[in-house]
C-alpha cells in the first residue's frame, strides 16, 4: 500500500477554530484568523472536541493519494458518503498485467498462495483472450477479480474522518481498511494534531464498544489501565 496526504486546508486548525469563534463573534471571519492566538486555537479546538460540536470540522478538508489496494478495499472505502473520491478507471485503463493484492492470510499459507495465484493466472489470461477477441475492456473487465490493484484520490473533512476512524481503525474492521484508516490518521496527525488528538476506535474515543459480544476486548485493557 501506498498512501500520501498530498493537499489539505492550509492552517486546518485555525480555519476550524475562526469558524467556530466566528459565529459568536461581531468581528468578521478575516478579522478572526489574525488575532487568534495558537494558544485560543487550540482551546478552542480542545473544547468543540468534548462537547461534540464537530460542525466546523468541515471547513479543514484532507486529500490522499492511494495505491496499492484491492477492490475489496475501495468497495468498503466508498460507503463512506461525505467524500469525493476519483478511482482508477477499468473502463478505460488496460488490465493487461494487472497487479493483485494478497491477504496475509493467504500469503502466509504455501498451498492456498498457490491457488490463489494459480487462479489469478488464469483470471488473467481469460482478460486478455477477450480482449483479443474484440470484447471490449469494460466488458472484459466483469471477469477481474476484487483482488485487482487500483489506484484512487480521496478528500474527506475533519469531521468525516473522525467517523471514519472510529468505524476503520477498530480491531473488528477488515484488515486492509483498518491498514489504511491507521495510515491515514497518521498522515493528518502530522499536519493536524489537534483535530485529531483523540481519533481512533470508539473504544479509545468514547469508552464503549458497538460491537457487543463480537468486540476484540481491547475496551476492557484500556478500563483496566485506568
Amino acid at each position: 500500500m501506498k498512501l500520501k496526504l498530498i493537499r489539505y486546508t492550509p492552517e486546518p486548525e485555525r480555519t476550524v477554530a475562526m469558524s467556530a469563534r466566528l459565529c459568536y463573534s461581531a468581528s468578521g471571519a478575516e478579522d478572526l484568523v489574525e488575532t487568534m492566538s495558537d494558544e485560543q486555537v487550540g482551546k478552542l479546538i480542545a473544547q468543540l472536541l468534548n462537547m461534540g460540536h464537530l460542525s466546523t470540522f468541515e471547513h479543514a478538508s484532507f486529500t490522499f493519494a492511494i495505491e496499492g489496494i484491492s477492490r475489496v478495499l475501495t468497495h468498503q472505502l466508498v460507503r463512506h458518503r461525505i467524500a469525493s473520491y476519483s478511482q482508477q478507471s477499468q473502463r478505460y485503463v488496460s488490465e493487461h498485467g494487472f497487479e493483485y493484492i494478497v491477504p496475509p492470510a493467504i500469503a502466509t499459507n504455501p498451498e492456498a498462495k498457490a491457488k490463489f495465484d494459480a487462479l489469478m493466472s488464469q483470471v488473467q489470461e481469460t482478460y486478455d483472450e477477450l480482449v483479443r477477441l474484440g470484447v471490449h475492456k469494460e466488458d472484459a473487465r466483469y471477469v477481474l477479480a476484487n483482488a485487482t490493484e487500483t489506484k484512487i484520490v480521496v478528500t474527506m473533512n475533519a469531521r468525516s474522518l473522525l467517523h471514519f476512524f472510529e468505524k476503520r481503525c477498530c480491531q473488528r474492521a477488515q484488515w486492509e481498511i483498518r491498514n489504511l484508516a491507521n495510515a491515514m490518521l497518521a498522515e493528518v496527525k502530522a499536519v493536524a494534531p489537534r483535530l485529531f488528538a483523540g481519533a481512533g476506535p470508539a473504544c479509545v474515543t468514547s469508552g464503549y464498544c458497538p460491537e457487543g459480544q463480537l468486540s476484540c476486548g481491547r475496551l476492557a485493557g484500556i478500563q483496566l489501565s485506568k
